[in-house]
């Protein structure tokens, strides 16, 4: 348990490590176990670091979270002194069996992770303001509220995660029902029309149960004029999408909830010099501008164009690519630092994670009743907002290999923030011939039984009599709500193969395993 005030405190600014007190740190108790920290300082300051003294006296394993989405990469571990964990550290004893957690509450107004070494417990709280140091004046900001907890008697790895995460955020915002149906990217890749839509949205509501609870289609990326993933214009389709509103229509009348992808902070338009982020980016490019949400005009830009899709009767949107288009990096090269140096926002006076957090705001309020689904989003500034949060990068409908990486390793290790933060949406099984059917199946088996949300991507060439039965049982299961299954072999692999079903206690075995050379290498 991290006690009230750390036996160790560094204070950065642009300048370097602080050789005096260029900042005022209080300590505040909350509750049990909680800690307030609050900051205040004429300087730029860039990084608070706290270390609390802690002697480890037998073998234990450490699991963090990501910044945004995993990318296979999540895993319990030994001790590694430089690896960054952010937001929160899961430490499971060995010998005993115990559990403890140590994290920051969702929410926090700052990007802090962690560092666990042989003699104790390292907080970096990152402070600044896009690459640069953050301009408080007189303004006190709370920069995190920490959790420290331990584990129940008899009580489980996961089971102590699961209840970690729940202390974590104070008022998640969850769906009211189960989420599951369609998405067309994973085998149309943006290739997609009106067309193509209705008679994908057809095959996903012929797939479904008969339920008030009905199935979503998310239109992806591809209908904007700008094409696949290249940003606004988004007041009006392609030319493959004559009428957007009316589309969305269709979907409703037929039974199928319309769901639709934006990419809100990049624009082919012209806009304003003083509203693109300052910083060189590394896929700029003179047709494309990528916008500065700290500027006010970029706000409501961002809000104009979610009440647009909300008004045309989506119910479900999709908003992807905000992270890498602030901050300039994809969440495997966010660690340790979640940006490069020597930029800034146009609004000097919050920190990166306020600036972040106020975007998530913005879109919630001009979302109305729409149901968000955060994608290359920082989950732990969207918990409390978005109802769906995506939990790993692509999985894919081409390469199995992919798949098994970025999707099962995320839906285990991150399973303990589902309905404590939000539902997390492993992504997409794709239906197609390029995988192989024994390994799809398997794959759309444990999302459904996970309790998490489903959606498929089902190439209607590929969906024979086996597939129909596959995705009919997948979907009856998925439009129920159902206990959150368990990872059993968590703690030893970063693909767990045996999954146990909290509401039979029955233990599934999947094989995931397969010769990389017969679908090819994952792409990096």
């Amino acid at each position: 348990m991290l006690s009230n005030k750390p036996d160790h405190i560094a204070i950065w600014t642009e300048e370097g490590i602080a050789t005096k007190q260029v900042a005022e740190i209080l300590f505040t108790p909350v509750d049990s176990g909680k800690i307030g920290i609050a900051v205040q300082s004429d300087s730029h300051l860039t990084f608070l670091v706290l270390r609390w003294n802690h002697a480890w006296n037998d073998e234990i394993r450490v699991l963090g979270d990501h910044w945004e989405r995993g990318y296979g990469d999540l895993e319990w571990r030994g001790i590694v002194p430089e690896r960054c964990i952010p937001w929160y550290a899961l430490i499971h004893h060995v010998k005993s069996g115990r559990s403890e957690g140590f994290g920051v509450e969702t929410g926090a107004n700052c990007f802090a992770s962690w560092r666990i070494d042989n003699s104790g417990i390292s907080l970096v709280l990152d402070l600044r303001n896009g690459g640069m140091g953050v301009q408080l004046g007189n303004r006190s900001l709370h920069a995190a509220t920490l959790l420290s907890i331990s584990s129940h008697d008899n009580e489980s790895a996961f089971a102590f995660a699961h209840r970690f995460c729940r202390s974590l955020c104070q008022s998640p915002r969850l769906s009211k029902h189960p989420v599951y149906g369609g998405n067309d990217w994973y085998y149309r890749y943006g290739n997609n029309s009106a067309s193509t839509v209705r008679e994908d949205a057809t095959l996903i509501r012929d797939l479904s149960p008969d339920t008030l609870n009905n199935p979503a289609f998310v239109v992806d990326a591809g209908w904007s004029p700008t094409g696949s993933c290249n940003g606004a214009p988004y007041d009006r389709g392609s030319t493959g999408f004559p009428d957007m509103s009316g589309l969305a229509t269709w979907m409703r009348h037929h039974s199928v909830r319309p769901g639709i992808w934006i990419r809100p902070l990049l624009t082919t338009e012209k806009v304003p010099t003083s509203w693109r982020i300052s910083k060189h980016h590394p896929f700029g490019t003179q047709e494309s501008s990528y916008l500065d949400p700290s500027v006010p005009e970029v706000i409501n830009l961002v809000q104009t164009d979610i009440h647009r899709l909300a008004g045309w009767g989506y119910e479900v949107i999709k908003h992807d690519f905000t992270t890498y288009d602030i901050l300039g990096r994809w969440g495997f090269q966010m660690l340790p630092e979640v940006t490069s140096g020597g930029w800034s926002f146009a609004d000097r006076t919050k920190t990166s994670a306020e600036i972040i957090r106020h975007l998530y705001v913005a879109i919630r309020e001009a979302a109305t009743d729409a149901t968000i689904i955060g994608c290359n989003t920082i989950g732990h500034l969207t918990a409390g907002l978005f109802e769906l949060q995506r939990s790993g990068d692509d999985t894919s409908g081409k390469i199995w290999e992919r798949t098994r990486k970025m999707g099962i390793n995320t839906l285990a290790m991150r399973l303990p923030q589902h309905q404590a933060f939000f539902s997390i949406d492993a992504d997409c099984v794709g239906v197609t011939r390029d995988v192989s059917w024994t390994k799809t199946k398997q794959w759309l088996d444990v999302v459904a039984r996970s309790g998490t949300p489903l959606f498929v991507s089902p190439d209607p060439a590929a969906v024979g009599t086996a597939q129909t039965v596959a995705l009919k049982a997948a979907f009856a299961y998925a439009a129920r709500p159902h206990v959150t299954s368990e990872p059993i072999d968590w703690l030893d692999t970063t693909s767990p193969q045996r999954w146990r079903q909290a509401e039979s206690g029955d233990v599934v075995l999947y094989n995931w395993d397969e010769f990389i050379g017969s679908s090819g290498l994952i792409p990096e």
